[in-house]
């Protein structure tokens, strides 16, 4: 089984935009039982809460389906239960490579779309359109590299 942790600084807007969106492109694949999905937060600040409401409301428009979810913060004993971790930006991944000591494991999603980008978050921008259609691309990508690579 391959795992996947989604990265962000709250763990309320784009990594769990981007697990969720991930199981459903697993699910539509046939490869749901073959992935474990998750998502966490650099920072302490949104702990316990729930996705934000942009969140959920762009989830719904693109019937993406999504559980009650609890931000959580990402600690260095997660470096062992995931394959992969998967930053929305810079910031992300600078900080987890400071938790971890190490990069291995450690990615932006945008890379895997060939694009030097970062995922601006939509918690500043108002924006979660466009930060869908960014994470989704990244987690089509992601997904396409992980099946080349299997």
């Amino acid at each position: 089984m391959l795992r996947i942790c989604f990265v962000c600084l709250g763990n309320i807007c784009r990594s769990p935009m981007a697990e969720f969106i991930m199981k459903d492109l697993v699910k539509k694949e046939g490869l749901d039982k073959e992935f474990f999905i998750e998502s966490r937060a650099t920072s302490n600040e949104e702990i316990g809460n729930d996705m934000h409401l942009g969140t959920k409301n762009i989830l719904d428009k693109n019937n993406i389906t999504y559980e009650r979810h609890y931000a959580t913060r990402l600690l260095k004993t997660d470096y062992d239960k995931y394959d992969y971790f998967i930053g929305m930006d810079n910031y992300n991944i600078l900080s987890m490579k400071k938790l971890f000591g190490t990069d291995k494991k450690v990615y932006k999603l945008l890379d895997f779309a060939k694009h030097d980008k970062e995922i601006d978050d939509p918690w500043y921008t108002h924006n979660f359109t466009i930060t869908y259609d960014e994470i989704e691309k990244g987690c089509r990508a992601l997904l396409n590299f992980i099946l080349k690579n299997k």
